[in-house]
């Protein structure tokens, strides 16, 4: 059979689900008001956008989106920017929202449980094969791909994984394989995570994106759900259980990566200020390891109407210029230098400002003589005239959030207090 018209087929019977529900915490005051997957990621974007895209771009048309925390900002990004596919083909993106589906009043109490919640829409989709996703990670992948290794090896459930070093691997489900890529052994969050054959420096981790045969996946929650025992989570619980009793596969990132270049994989974890900071700082290179330019592979948004960006003045000292830099639909550069830096939408941007470093939010404005360097400026914040952040950074912790790190956290509740 034709390897193309094969994944179609899979993909066809496939329906994915994202878990979108964490506040993501790390990102401190970033997700007071929004979910992490709700959080805007390089110019114009949502990182829940990232598997959203992925699922459309690998043929996955049926996608539901489960969602809990502070959800509201997610859910209107949805509504508005993926209501582009049609119901009369049987193309849908749902919205899950913690709700009381079953005699349980609890909200979702692990990965396991926001599933099985939400059983009986899954079971009237008529899928062969379940996708579950976490909605919280900026990459480019093929589920197809994916999918198809599943079907190949007959296995019950297979689990992405990627290369990470020891110290990292502390945060992730760490999994060991035989010749064959069964796993063999599985440990969440291990405090002395196992080292992979050959390589002392690195572990096989868990990515957090799961395939399973339906039926097999609604007969293991069933019985996971039944457990007093059980903390409802597919890391802690149900993958351990399975690894003796059924057939799991590891599936390498490597195989299904769409846009690697030079064996360099591209996938990261926004989680923390920091990390965040630095995955958009990487797009302004020229050359960035993640294409936002693929046409091949588009990561699709809600499409917000603005007039084009603009840049003022030419004078002596007043010169409207971005170099290195992403700026968004809205903006206006008004007599200032920008370097460095994203800007997100309808950023207002005064006269003899010098920015560098900044990762800008949708409709913040910065007043004139403002100098910011290594900082993330929050949606909607008013940056008073004169202010400096992030050169003086024992004064800014005062102010502002400020990691380890140096990256400087501002929004317009600490603004209000100044």
């Amino acid at each position: 059979m034709d390897s193309s018209r094969f994944i179609s087929a899979i993909t066809k019977n496939t329906v994915a689900l994202i878990l979108a529900g964490g506040r993501g915490s790390r990102l401190k005051d970033l997700t007071n008001r929004r979910a992490k997957p709700a959080v805007p990621f390089g110019g114009k974007f949502r990182i829940i956008d990232f598997p959203l895209s992925n699922c459309v771009n690998s043929g996955i048309r049926r996608i539901g989106v489960v969602t809990q925390y502070k959800s509201h900002s997610l859910i209107r990004h949805i509504q508005r920017g993926w209501g582009f596919l049609k119901a009369e083909f049987n193309e849908y993106v749902e919205l899950l929202p913690a709700s009381q589906q079953n005699d349980n009043e609890d909200w979702y109490k692990g990965t396991a449980d926001a599933v099985f919640q939400n059983l009986e829409i899954l079971k009237e989709s008529g899928a062969e094969y379940v996708v579950i996703l976490a909605g919280d990670h900026i990459y480019k992948m093929d589920y197809g791909q994916m999918l198809a290794t599943h079907v190949r090896k007959n296995a019950d459930m297979t689990i992405a994984c990627l290369n990470v070093s020891l110290e990292d691997a502390k945060g992730f489900g760490v999994m060991a394989v035989d010749g064959e890529d069964r796993i063999v052994e599985f440990a969440e969050k291990p405090a002395n995570p196992k080292h992979m054959p050959g390589d002392p420096t690195q572990a096989l981790a868990s990515m957090g994106i799961y395939v399973f045969n339906a039926q097999f996946l609604y007969e293991q929650l069933a019985r996971d759900a039944a457990d007093p025992n059980s903390t409802k989570d597919f890391g802690g619980d149900i993958i351990p259980y399975l690894i003796s009793r059924a057939r799991l596969y590891a599936h390498r990132f490597a195989d299904s990566c769409v846009g690697a270049k030079n064996g360099f994989y591209y996938w990261r974890d926004v989680g923390t200020i920091d990390a965040y900071w630095e995955a958009n700082m990487e797009l302004t290179r020229v050359t960035p390891e993640l294409n936002m330019y693929d046409k091949q592979w588009p990561i699709w948004t809600y499409q917000e109407q603005l007039p084009p960006a603009k840049f003022v003045f030419q004078d002596e000292g007043r010169t409207g210029k971005a170099t290195d830099s992403i700026i968004s639909g809205g903006c206006l550069i008004s007599g200032s230098c920008v370097n460095s830096s994203v800007l997100f939408s309808n950023v207002r941007v005064h006269s003899f400002c010098d920015i560098d470093s900044a990762v800008i939010m949708p409709n913040v404005v910065i007043n004139r003589h403002a100098k910011l360097k290594n900082v993330v400026i929050d949606k909607g914040a008013n940056v008073p005239e004169s202010i400096e952040i992030g050169f003086d950074l024992k004064a800014d912790k005062a102010r502002f959030y400020v990691t380890e790190k140096g990256t400087v956290l501002v929004t317009q509740e600490m603004l209000n207090k100044l």
